[in-house]
């Protein structure tokens, strides 16, 4: 709107001198309260449902007890490969871009994810897991890439308010067109209908086996440039000053941002707002440095997502609310409050 000034978005950046000694202290309290949470997760994962089952039904063997539990094992090891992952993503994204609403669902990553694999079901009669996820790298990858293109042009380059803003168009266009695929194409709407608004429920230990090599390379690549972001938050000229070669640094988190949010959504759906408050939540409590952000936001993010589908399997019984719904409703308001707060300028 014209008449109006653009909302200043404050880069993220490392954690000064200064400020060092007390975010230490509070990443232990952060990493105790973290291990609880995903104690209290796991377990409230296999034991609560439609029918609530006892620890010791493990024990009883071909009791339907043990059954349920037996189903629910993958489901629960899914949630949390799938939280940490999209949570380590959208910490990855928002330092490599220095914006503080950068987010695989927001910058399109998610949505080209989709549209691709749509794309494979309807036009090349993809069924197998193994094709999925090939063609969701290769969504999520040409989606990255056309919103740098895109927000690169014009004096400025790609900004983070232009970044936005071009994740957030294409992301419009493409769920349109994924739309268009699925209205026109019943066989591929009755494939993919319950996956396109995220679930865990139906999975075995066959998905979590194809997603976890690379789930855990993309892990290792954001975990490994860590310390990378810290210095290119300082800015590229100051980073090649200290002897980092930028380009080659945003290469190699990129791709890992692709592999976990790729992977991601082939193996649950498009699960929105984890990767966009996580790692904010992690910084109030721990500090803006990505040494202490990104693990932190893989724990938190898989605790959320877990019992986001806790909720869901019992807020509406006998029905299920799929996971991807129960995010939103969660992450809607967080982000409200954290905007409210201030948080995303005091990155």
């Amino acid at each position: 709107m014209t008449g109006t000034a653009a909302p200043t978005l404050a880069p993220a950046g490392p954690a000064t001198p200064g400020r060092s000694r007390g975010p230490a202290s509070r990443t232990y309290a952060a990493g105790g309260l973290l291990l609880g949470l995903l104690v209290v997760a796991s377990a409230a994962s296999v034991l609560v449902g439609s029918k609530m089952v006892a620890p010791t039904d493990l024990l009883h063997h071909g009791s339907v007890g043990q059954a349920i539990i037996e189903t629910r094992l993958p489901r629960t090891v899914l949630g949390l490969l799938v939280g940490a992952a999209l949570a380590l993503a959208g910490g990855c994204l928002q330092g490599l871009t220095r914006n503080p609403l950068a987010d695989s669902g927001l910058l399109g990553v998610n949505a080209g994810a989709s549209f691709a694999m749509v794309l494979a079901v309807s036009a090349f009669g993809v069924s197998s897991l193994h094709s999925y996820l090939w063609f969701a790298f290769l969504g999520a990858a040409v989606a990255a890439v056309a919103v740098h293109a895109v927000a690169s042009f014009g004096r400025d380059g790609a900004t983070p308010a232009k970044l936005v803003l071009a994740g957030a168009a294409l992301s419009a266009g493409v769920a349109s067109w994924t739309s268009a695929v699925l209205l026109t194409d019943k066989q591929t709407f009755d494939v993919m209908r319950r996956w396109q608004v995220g679930t865990l429920g139906g999975r075995g230990w066959d998905v979590v086996g194809t997603g976890l090599p690379f789930l855990a390379v993309g892990a290792v690549l954001a975990l490994a440039g860590a310390r990378t972001l810290d210095t290119l938050a300082l800015g590229d000229d100051l980073a090649k000053g200290l002897g980092r070669r930028t380009a080659l640094d945003r290469v190699a988190i990129g791709l890992a941002a692709v592999l976990l949010a790729g992977t991601s959504t082939a193996l649950a759906g498009p699960i929105a707002f984890v990767g966009l408050v996580v790692p904010h939540a992690v910084r109030a409590l721990v500090g803006s440095a990505y040494t202490r952000v990104l693990p932190l936001s893989m724990g938190y993010g898989a605790v959320l997502v877990v019992l986001a589908d806790v909720v869901g399997r019992v807020v509406l019984p006998p029905t299920e609310v799929q996971v991807g719904i129960m995010t939103a409703v969660v992450g809607v308001p967080v982000f409200c409050w954290f905007l409210r707060r201030g948080r995303m300028a005091g990155l």
